[in-house]
Order: structure tokens, then C-alpha cells, then sequence
């Protein structure tokens, strides 16, 4: 059984980030299939790309608007800005026109950043700040309470690989390394890295934590030909909810 849960995340976007089982995040969706796609399979949370140089799965402003609304139009998904963005002009821009409500920082981008957007964007707009660990050690850790007082409303934990690429790098972590950076930070925490339907019982303390709010994925949802499949991103879901593989529910 997992229990609830108990994250009280600091005002305004509370409302938000709360959720009563863990969160399926899945990331870089393109096209109004894969939204359906998502949706269907039993995904919360939808990543939009803007602002990635070079990501494969990177949108121009006026896609994310669509696709935005094409998400709130299944009922259940809820979009997210994904970028590497630090522009708040650019960005208040982005989310004034898609009407997105979530907005992850997936970059290096400074606390002076996050203030800056916290204080141009809606009150009811979250901000998730990703942050890195390498060989164990979170990058930004002496931050995490920079990163806290600016507004970060939630982090998502993911893995930088020895030659700094960041984002989608099918690394997985350590729940040991997750769990101390976890403990530094009165925050929620989404976890990414390498995850697939069958990755709970390496995470069975992380997912019994208190301010665990749920994973994000990209690959684990694609089929060999990297295209997003329902069955594959319902096993995902039910093998972080339930703690079964998809098998076992059959």
C-alpha cells in the first residue's frame, strides 16, 4: 500500500504540488498522438520542451501553446514547460499564452533566476528547479536553500553524466544519494534517471517518503522505435503505484 502523500510545500502554488499517490511525469511529447497516447496510458503530468538547443524533442513557443491546450483538453493531463531557458521575459511569455501551470527549470539556471520568475509569474504557477548529481554528489546542494527562499515550489533529483549532459541520459541514481539530498530540503521531489515500470523495489524507502511526489520518464515510455506507447507508460504507473508489475495486474 502506498501511503499518502504528505508533502506541504510552501505557499502560493501549493495547490499544485500535491498529489495523493506518486506522480507520472513523462517528458517530450511533440505531437497531438503522443498526447493522446499519455493520457491514455495513465501519465499526470506531460513535459513540453522550449528552449532545449539541439533536444529532439525541443518545441517552437507556438507548438507548446497547442499541445498545452490539447493536454487540459484529455481531462487529466497537465502540461509542463520543460527548458533550459533563463530568460523570465521569454518564459512569462510562454506561460502567459499556454496557460501552463508548471514550469520546470532543467538547467543550471541560479536562484536569482527562479526569484525573478517567481515574482513575474502567476501565484498559482509551480516552479520546479531540476537539480544534478554526479558520482553521488548533487551539484547545486550548498544552493538548495538559495533555491528554496527564491520560490522553488518543487525539485526534480536527476543524473549529469561525467561529461555534463543533462536530461534524458538513462542514468540511474542511488536511493542512498537521493535520499540525503532529499533530507536537505523541506521541498517535494520528483525523481528522474533511467527509471522503468520495474524500477520501485530499488526505490522502497524513497517512495515511502514524505516529501516523495512521484518520477519522470522519457525513454522507459517509448517503444525501439522511440515512439510513446500506452501499454508501455501504463506499466510504468502501475509499477510506481501499486509497487506490481504490469504482469501481475493483468
Amino acid at each position: 500500500m502506498n501511503p499518502p502523500n504528505r508533502v506541504v510545500p510552501h505557499e502560493p502554488a501549493a495547490r499544485a504540488v500535491t498529489s495523493p499517490r506518486p506522480v507520472l511525469k513523462v517528458c517530450g511529447a511533440t505531437t497531438f498522438h503522443d498526447i493522446d497516447v499519455l493520457a491514455e496510458g495513465g501519465a499526470d503530468l506531460v513535459g513540453l520542451w522550449h528552449g532545449i538547443p539541439g533536444g529532439p524533442a525541443d518545441l517552437p513557443a507556438d507548438r507548446v501553446v497547442t499541445l498545452a491546450g490539447a493536454a487540459r483538453s484529455t481531462g487529466r493531463l497537465r502540461p509542463v514547460l520543460v527548458t533550459f531557458l533563463r530568460d523570465v521575459a521569454v518564459l512569462r511569455d510562454v506561460v502567459a499564452r499556454s496557460g501552463i501551470r508548471w514550469l520546470q527549470l532543467h538547467a543550471f539556471q541560479p536562484p536569482a533566476v527562479v526569484r525573478a520568475l517567481r515574482a513575474a509569474l502567476p501565484s498559482e504557477v509551480a516552479i520546479v528547479k531540476v537539480v544534478h548529481v554526479r558520482d553521488g554528489e548533487c551539484l547545486e546542494r550548498r544552493l538548495l536553500g538559495a533555491y528554496e527562499r527564491a520560490g522553488t515550489d518543487l525539485f526534480l533529483i536527476d543524473a549529469v553524466t561525467e561529461d555534463g549532459r543533462i536530461g534524458s541520459t538513462g542514468r540511474r541514481l542511488r536511493e542512498a544519494d537521493v535520499l540525503d539530498l532529499a533530507d536537505q530540503t523541506d521541498r517535494p521531489f520528483l525523481l528522474a534517471g533511467g527509471l522503468r515500470a520495474d524500477s520501485r523495489d530499488e526505490f522502497r524507502s524513497l517512495v515511502e517518503h514524505p516529501r516523495f511526489f512521484g518520477i519522470d520518464v522519457d525513454t522507459a515510455a517509448r517503444d525501439r522505435d522511440g515512439v510513446f506507447r500506452p501499454h508501455l507508460v501504463r506499466g510504468i504507473a502501475q509499477g510506481w503505484r501499486t509497487g506490481r508489475r504490469p504482469e501481475e495486474v493483468m
